[in-house]
């Protein structure tokens, strides 16, 4: 469509408002679900929530005639299906859902969508065991997804410190329960899994309702799992609890201890493993030198000269190649010589020193030492120095009369 405004010709502000507000009112009646994180009651008259996606952080508001609530009870962070009309108050810019009924989601319509999301995660082959990625021996750093100061984490870092003193942890305090939580844990996963030293991932929470562990069943998070390049240890609740994070793990220890004592090794046990290594390394060796003992002692009294006979033949063979390789040494080492004392004879044919026993002598100028080859390089009075065998002769040129 051609756009109906302009530079010149602008809508004002409750044209555009109530535009929206039509666009608005086509939607018509919709069902929502969502989780309250506010609720108002003004008397009998109006109630207003804050309804919020409990996946994502986006959250609208909901206002409603206080006879919609009456026998529900509705607490802040709870499951709630509402049907209502969306409302655009064009006075104030602002969207509202009316709502006309709100139906409290209960514990049996969780699970029973649990257990349907469940059969679709499994179809897609994200709980697979060859997807399952084993931990590793004795990781650099451990990351931590847990609740701040919680007993969660008090029970993972004491129980894998009192194994592996030593161990590292890199420790992301987020909310385990509530609206928030789901957007925070999967923040906090990507941060460690972005961590090069971290090598294993726990995410870590003590026990608690249905609806206080539905985050750790959340479609969002069971598919951030899938995704991580990091083997993650899922440690939520106590040994009843099973939420879909424990499905989707690469290992599901029954708590946050004995998580802390899955991650790492036990010092004491192996250092005991390594004692009896080595014992039993010693004892092998040992009965293996007494076999063989035994057994050429065995040949000895057998009469068997085989072995002497192989030996006295090696010998021999020895004796024949130490002999000619001192041979070949020594005949090395000769011509050597002979070509070092050569050598030695040319160098000194064609030393100086050799010229001048030959009665020959070397003229240079005394003041910078200057070869003279030609006599105009000595004028006369200038000072030389006459190099002969037996040492050097101090002269100055001078020409002959005539």
């Amino acid at each position: 469509m051609t756009n109906p405004t302009s530079p010149e010709s602008p809508w004002p502000v409750r044209t555009v408002a109530m535009k929206i507000a039509e666009w608005v009112a086509r939607l018509g009646e919709v069902w929502v679900e969502g989780q309250v994180t506010q609720l108002n009651r003004r008397g009998n008259a109006t109630a207003f929530l804050t309804l919020r996606d409990p996946a994502a952080d986006v959250s609208v508001s909901v206002t409603c005639r206080g006879d919609v609530l009456d026998g529900i009870v509705l607490t802040e962070g709870a499951r709630v299906v509402i049907r209502a009309r969306p409302d655009y108050y064009v006075g104030r810019g602002t969207l509202t859902l009316r709502a006309t009924e709100v139906r409290p989601v209960g514990v049996g319509e969780l699970l029973a969508r649990l257990e349907r999301l469940k059969r679709i995660l499994y179809a897609e082959g994200l709980f697979a065991p060859e997807r399952k990625r084993p931990l590793p021996f004795l990781p650099t750093k451990v990351g931590l997804v847990t609740g701040r100061a919680s007993a969660a984490e008090r029970d993972v870092l004491e129980n894998a410190r009192r194994r592996w003193p030593a161990v590292a942890f890199r420790v992301e305090a987020v909310p385990v329960q509530g609206p928030t939580a789901v957007p925070a844990i999967v923040d906090a996963l990507h941060r460690l899994d972005h961590d090069r030293d971290v090598d294993v991932i726990v995410v870590a929470r003590g026990g608690g309702s249905v609806e206080d562990l539905l985050p750790f069943s959340d479609e969002a998070l069971i598919r951030a799992v899938a995704a991580l390049r990091t083997p993650v240890v899922s440690a939520i609740g106590h040994e009843p609890d099973s939420p879909l994070l424990d499905l989707v793990a690469d290992v599901r220890c029954s708590t946050p201890t004995d998580a802390g004592k899955r991650v790492v090794p036990d010092v004491a046990e192996e250092l005991s493993r390594v004692d009896i290594l080595r014992q039993r390394g010693r004892r092998v060796l040992g009965a293996r030198v007494d076999r063989g003992l035994a057994e050429l002692e065995s040949l000895r009294r057998s009469g068997r000269r085989c072995v002497t006979h192989a030996l006295d033949v090696s010998l021999s063979a020895v004796d024949a190649l130490r002999t000619g390789g001192r041979r070949a040494v020594r005949a090395r080492l000769a011509a050597a010589e002979a070509d070092l004392d050569h050598s030695r004879a040319r160098v000194a044919a064609l030393s100086p020193a050799a010229t001048l026993q030959r009665g020959y002598a070397v003229v240079q100028k005394a003041a910078d030492d200057t070869v003279v080859r030609e006599p105009a390089d000595a004028p006369d009075g200038t000072a030389l120095r006459v190099r002969v065998a037996g040492g050097s002769l101090d002269a100055v040129a001078g020409r002959p009369n005539g």
